[in-house]
């Protein structure tokens, strides 16, 4: 180790102070911050990572803070990663849908680590991520009405289709006799109740 003094002329006298008598640099260490600090969001999780010099990565500890984009970093909440690793993960039930949120992370060595100490880094820079949102109970209704407008017309269109198809065949339809089968066309209304029927459960099932 290291002695530390401080030495001055105080009144035309000079003094000399121990600062730290045993002054150890391993112990006493502060890191630049961490790098290139990126994020990706899922429908689960926000994966966070960053980079550190490659021989640090064993030794280094981490806090994380994130907060919503728009309020101070006094309401931020801190993470520490549950390991050495250089990433961190934020589930998707910590976040809310649609809110922007930014974070940024700062280092130092473990407090398992003998053979160093030091303090808490400044922060890093830092990186911004939002959760995908749902869509809205209005959107789904509109939606729905959309597809309910464009089925009706379609359904009766088509029907009237049918109908006409129905009007032309009979014209050249023979009477029947006894033991003949019915003619396709004269089977119309038939299918027309069966058509009007799955018009009527499809409408009910867009509601």
């Amino acid at each position: 180790g290291y002695r530390v003094s401080l030495q001055g002329n105080f009144f035309g006298r000079n003094h000399m102070y121990i600062i730290f008598p045993e002054y150890n640099p391993c112990k006493h260490i502060k890191l630049d911050p961490p790098l290139n600090i990126q994020s990706n969001v899922t429908a689960s999780k926000c994966q966070i990572w960053w980079s550190v010099p490659w021989y640090l990565v064993e030794i280094l500890q981490y806090e994380l803070q994130y907060k919503e984009y728009s309020m101070p970093w006094e309401t931020a909440l801190n993470k520490t990663p549950p390991s050495s690793l250089p990433q961190i993960e934020i589930e998707a039930t910590e976040l809310r849908s649609g809110i922007t949120y930014i974070a940024r992370v700062r280092c130092k060595v473990s407090e398992s680590e003998d053979s160093y100490h030091s303090q808490w880094s400044e922060w890093s820079q830092t990186t911004v991520f939002q959760k995908a949102g749902v869509p809205k109970l209005s959107e789904k209704i509109l939606n729905t009405r959309t597809m309910q407008f464009l089925f009706i017309p379609l359904s009766f269109g088509t029907l009237l289709y049918l109908f006409w198809n129905c009007k032309l065949s009979s014209r050249y339809c023979c009477f029947l006799t006894s033991g003949q089968k019915a003619s396709p066309a004269l089977t119309f209304p038939r299918q027309l109740l069966s058509f009007s029927h799955s018009i009527i459960c499809t409408m009910g099932i867009l509601r």
